[in-house]
């Protein structure tokens, strides 16, 4: 008979080894391997879990091998052509033409380029889509601004999910809405249970004060603290978006080159607006028409729209100049993959130890009705940091929650405490999807502004666990 090793609290080491030393060393690429490392041989000494071996390097490949799955793969493919995309759009020089633009309309202030890239977080509602479409457009402006790559990233970071789920008819909705409807219930069926999720927004205290607060920073009303007060003064003063020694998601090898217009007449419309166009163009008619958003096709049609047009103009030489340019772009975004990919290992990792289980029971205690929806949102708040997964946290933490509102409500779905518990769930979802390292979002956050990924968390931070903690104290009291 085979013994099964019930890992307690220790099944947190592995992350917390790997948060440690990525907030010590500021390396996110050596912290994570490290975690992957002391979980497969955690799980190694595990019978029940021999699978993915007792030795750490032939474990290791085991765990990526079963990490990386076809979700793992959009991602990279997005990830890949979006920095392809980015480079096309170099030859044409239309990034300059654009930054060129939008300064003789008088909006290179830092105030208006922040708010200019908080903006553009609600016309592009996806948590992938956004941060990388948005990143690389206000990157130049943000720069020139003398703005930190670490505040390009948190603006980015937070407009992201924290937008998605104020919108109930997408992708997060129909996901949450299909969770709802599992847990059967009073909750009629999915049309039921979107509206659920739809009622629950207003009561949706973390996102809503996330956004709030990105704006209020923004328009320099609330000023900077913490890390970021540091790294904003750098950049400020001394010019200086990076950090000495800092590691962007993004090649800074040739960044330089951003602003050197490589086109005398660079046409913003054909090269820059058409390529947007067809972005946009496509994840909107793909949802409508097959209901899930087609982001990798999306970026993968605008870079042979773009590859094809450059082509004809004559601005690449010929097919092998075209093929120098995507691979030049998916190098410059080759760190980034890495750290999705180990990231998605430190999630397997920390799920087979039973990690969230382990959160889950220890915290049953807290579980009483007048702290129902407080808890909750912490609870949640944790699981979702720890794993770096919102998704994730919702789908563990939804079949708890509910029931126990549910005998709040005495059985009836459409009640304010069954609102404000769902609420709870999503909103500590997404503290933990803003604000954790190993999370895909601030992964892609760091890839879009061009950031230095530690300097991203790190700086981020305080600012999430202060609004954290002000959604718990008004859950306290509401």
């Amino acid at each position: 008979m085979e013994t099964v090793i019930d890992y307690g609290i220790w099944s947190l080491a592995p992350l917390i080894f790997a948060i440690v030393t990525a907030f010590v060393t500021r390396s996110a690429i050596f912290s994570l391997f490290a975690g992957c490392l002391i979980g497969v041989i955690m799980v190694g000494f595990d019978p029940s879990k021999s699978l993915l071996g007792i030795d750490p390097a032939g474990g290791f490949v085991k765990l990526i091998a079963e990490s990386l799955d076809g979700e793992f793969i959009r991602i990279c493919v997005i990830i890949m052509f979006i920095g392809i995309l980015f480079e096309l759009f170099k030859r044409a020089g239309v990034l300059v033409a654009f930054a060129n633009m939008v300064s003789k309309t008088g909006s290179t202030s830092p105030k208006k380029v922040k708010f200019t890239t908080w903006l553009l977080g609600f016309f592009i509602v996806d948590d992938y889509f956004s941060p990388l479409m948005t990143g690389p457009i206000m990157r130049p402006l943000t720069d020139a601004a003398k703005i930190s790559r670490e505040k390009l990233a948190f603006i980015l970071d937070s407009t992201t999910a924290s937008v998605c789920v104020l919108v109930p008819f997408m992708s997060w909705g129909a996901y949450i809405g299909g969770l709802i409807v599992a847990q059967g219930g009073p909750v009629a069926g999915s049309d039921d249970a979107i509206a659920l999720f739809a009622a629950s927004i207003p009561y949706n205290i973390y996102p809503m004060l996330l956004i709030l607060f990105t704006l209020l920073i923004c328009l320099e009303i609330i000023p900077d603290f913490g890390f970021m007060k540091k790294a904003e003064t750098r950049a400020r003063i001394e010019g200086k978006v990076l950090r000495d020694g800092a590691i962007p998601m993004v090649s800074e090898d040739d960044d330089d080159d951003i602003f050197e217009q490589t086109q005398e007449n660079p046409n913003l419309i054909f090269d820059f607006l058409v390529p947007i166009i067809i972005v946009f163009g496509t994840v909107i008619v793909s949802y409508f028409v097959f209901g899930s958003l087609k982001i990798s096709e999306a970026f993968v049609t605008a870079v042979i729209y773009l590859g094809i047009s450059l082509y004809v103009k004559g601005y690449v030489k010929d097919f092998s100049d075209l093929t120098e340019l995507g691979v030049k772009g998916a190098k410059s975004v080759m760190s980034a993959i890495i750290i999705t990919a180990l990231a998605y290992c430190i999630n397997t990792i920390t799920k087979g130890l039973g990690a969230a289980e382990f959160i889950m029971m220890a915290s049953e205690g807290f579980m009483t009705p007048a702290l129902l929806v407080a808890s909750t949102f912490f609870i949640t708040a944790t699981i979702s940091f720890s794993t770096g997964t919102s998704w994730g946290a919702f789908a563990l933490m939804i079949p708890f929650v509910l029931p126990v509102a549910y005998g709040f409500s005495g059985g009836v779905a459409h009640d304010p405490i069954v609102y404000k518990a769902l609420a709870a769930v999503v909103g500590g979802g997404i503290f933990g999807d803003h604000s954790s390292p190993v999370s895909d979002t601030s992964v892609l956050s760091s890839i879009g502004a061009g950031s230095d990924h530690m300097d991203h968390v790190i700086t981020q931070l305080p600012y999430a666990l202060l609004i954290g903690s002000v959604t718990i104290v008004i859950y306290l009291v509401i």
